[in-house]
């Protein structure tokens, strides 16, 4: 894992960030998502032959859709922190059966971190 900063406090903080959103992916609940998210948060990838690009809604209704995943796991690749912007890449399997690799930009902002956008690649 690496940091462009030592700011050990924000580390901490965003990789708590990022567990709660693989402990929503686990209960399957869209307001558990809801609150790490910004409100304008955008989502884009591929989820088989399918390009998604829009409003993280997007998201939230796939989950709304298919529900928890109580076998996803997952493992903090890389944090990179410059002050009030971040970037997260985690790696996440057994999201239904699925490997994910997601990447996140976040913003700090009224001193919490939120996710502004999820970049995600389903492998085959």
């Amino acid at each position: 894992m690496t940091t462009a900063t030592k700011d050990s406090k924000a580390h901490a903080a965003i990789t708590t960030l990022m567990q709660r959103y693989i402990d929503g992916g686990v209960s399957g609940r869209v307001e558990d998502e809801r609150p790490l998210f910004a409100e304008n948060a955008t989502i884009v990838g591929h989820l088989g032959p399918d390009f998604i690009s829009g409003p993280i809604q997007i998201f939230f209704d796939w989950l709304e859709e298919n529900g928890g995943s109580a076998n996803l796991t997952h493992e903090v690749v890389s944090i990179d922190v410059a002050d009030t912007i971040a970037t997260a890449r985690i790696e996440c399997y057994d999201w239904l059966g699925h490997r994910f690799t997601d990447m996140f930009t976040l913003l700090k902002t009224d001193g919490e971190w939120k996710i502004i956008s999820k970049v995600f690649h389903l492998h085959g």
